[in-house]
Parts: structure tokens; sequence; C-alpha cells
């Protein structure tokens, strides 16, 4: 274990040829050179203003299926839907966006695979040659190696999209899977930002936090962590700590003391997390309020997971409604 005793003492987890030197595996002061271009990106202000383009595209999406009476929600809604948003901001060209499902699924299962590591040192070279508006641009202005700057765009096209595929797929499903509670978010529409983080509660899309490393021996339970082995921190147990939430297995929409560590805590605090929460809910509330009927096409045992120990998603989610639906 003396990699990670050394990566404790500041060394990176990967190097660089990796695609690993971005925010999850850096500490200050490294992870605030890093974190500060992206800022205003991701701030509550650009974000707001990027609410009608998500809504154009998650209602383009619903017209695209919703003749046919049935669809797949994730491959036809929620992956398009985050990865549109996610390219946009980056600068990746539209006939470019249907290599990232590939990529991202093959880091986050951890098969081997070739990465899109040419595909990204020509997009940064594009960028170079002829600068846009897009964060890419922005960021090779900044004060980042050629590393940094790799890993720090696949960081964002893999932790940009997959988490709100996930918070989409899951909570379409929590949704389907409760009847009674969707029937009150019917009756309170009101209640879907609550409903939404209550997803992120029960069923979030992020299991695990990133790896941590004790600077100095810790004792947990009895259980003595050495300094410098790692801690793989499960969110998901964290989530339904009966200690901290009342009637932790039950999904509740209107769950009003939820202080979930969905997004992380501290100076990790996931940087896109107004994003997600914006593409969630307006994913979430557009496909029931313009299918109204839509309900699962298979059992609820039946619907598979994708295979990864990082992201919890699910893997495809085929259902059926009356077609048309609303406009």
């Amino acid at each position: 274990m003396a990699e990670w005793r050394a990566a404790d003492r500041g060394r990176r987890l990967e190097d660089e040829s990796a695609l690993g030197t971005h925010l999850l595996t850096l500490e200050p002061p490294d992870h605030t050179r890093l974190r500060r271009p992206l800022s205003r990106a991701f701030s509550a202000r650009t974000v707001e203003r990027r609410r009608a383009r998500v809504q154009e595209i998650a209602d383009s999406l619903i017209d695209g299926f919703r003749s046919r009476g049935s669809a797949e929600i994730i491959g036809e809604y929620a992956y398009p839907l985050a990865i549109s948003v996610n390219c946009e901001i980056l600068g990746v060209p539209a006939e470019d966006h249907h290599y990232f499902r590939q990529w991202t699924s093959n880091a986050l299962a951890n098969v081997p695979a070739p990465r899109p590591d040419a595909y990204l040192r020509e997009l940064i070279a594009g960028k170079r040659r002829t600068p846009g508006t897009d964060l890419v641009s922005e960021l090779i202005q900044g004060d980042l190696s050629e590393g940094e700057l790799l890993s720090m765009i696949f960081l964002l096209l893999v932790a940009g999209h997959e988490g709100s595929v996930a918070l989409i797929g899951n909570a379409v499903l929590a949704l389907l899977r409760h009847p009674g509670q969707l029937a009150l978010l019917r009756s309170r529409p009101e209640l879907l930002d609550s409903a939404v983080e209550e997803v992120l509660r029960w069923d979030g899309p992020m299991e695990l936090a990133a790896w941590r490393f004790p600077t100095e021996p810790v004792d947990i339970g009895g259980t003595v962590i050495p300094a410098g082995e790692p801690v793989v921190i499960s969110l998901a147990a964290a989530h339904r700590d009966p200690a901290r939430f009342r009637a932790p297995d039950e999904f509740r929409i209107d769950r009003a003391d939820n202080p979930h560590l969905a997004f992380g805590r501290g100076v990790h605090y996931c940087l896109g997390a107004r994003l997600a929460r914006l593409e969630g809910r307006i994913a979430v509330g557009t496909l029931f309020d313009r299918l109204p009927d839509l309900a699962l096409t298979a059992p609820v045992e039946e619907i598979r997971r994708q295979p990864s120990f990082i992201v919890r998603g699910v893997h495809a989610l085929p259902v059926t409604f009356s077609p048309g639906g609303h406009r």
C-alpha cells in the first residue's frame, strides 16, 4: 500500500497519462487552482440561463417518441438530454456526442477499452486554433498543464452527464414504483424539487464517495484505519442511517429534513450540483406532465442496473404510454 500512503502525502493518485489529474484526485492548492476557472460556468446565474435550453431538449426528445406509445427512457431521453447539455457547455460538436456513452460506460465499469485521449487532444488542438465561448476554450486559457487539461475535460464529460442520467432514470423508476407518491406529486406539483432531493437520498446516482486517505490513524467503531490507507465511504449507507433519517427506507417526496450527501460536501462538493438538479427537475417534471399514464413495461425485479461500482443508475427503462401524450 506504499503508493496509497504516498498519495496521501500529496502525490497524485494517477499519473497524467491516465487522465487522473483532476478535482477528485487533488487537494488544495492544486484543487483550488483547477476549480477556479470552472466556477463561473456552473454558477447559479449561468445554470439558470440554461433552463430554457434544457426544457427545449426535453420537449424535443419526447416529441421524437410520443407518437409510438413506448420508449426506453435511458437511451432515448435521459442520456441524450444530459449529454447534449454537457457537450454544449464544453463545446463538443453535436456529431460527436454519440462517442461519449461508450467511453464513459467503459470508464465507470472499469472495462479495459480504448479511451478518448486522442479525441480529446484533437478537440483541444482545434479550440487552440479557433477558440470559442465554450468551457474547453476557457480552460485552455487557464493555468493548467496538458495532462491536467485532458483529465479535467474527461472528468467533466464523464461526471457531467452520467450523474444526471442516473438521477433521471432513478427518479422515474422510483415514482413508478411508488404510485402513491406519484399521485401526491401530481396533486402537488410544487413538490417536484423535494421529490428530486428525495431521489438523491433514497436512490442517489453515486453510491460511493471519492477515495479518501486518513492523515493519521482513525478509530471507527473499534476498528483502527491506519494513516494513508484507502477509505471508501458509502453514501448509500449514510442515506439510510436511521440515526439521521426518520423511516430511511421509505420513499417520501415531501420529506422536509433531508440533508443528503449525494453531491458530497466541503471542498469536493460537486461543482455541477446546480446543473444536475435543474436537469433532473425539468426532465422528470416534463416527462410525467406530457405522458400522464406512463407505466413500466417490465417487472421492477427485471430492471437492470448499470454495471458500475461508482454510479448507481438504471441500464434501461422501457415504458409505455398513450400515443400522443400532452404537448
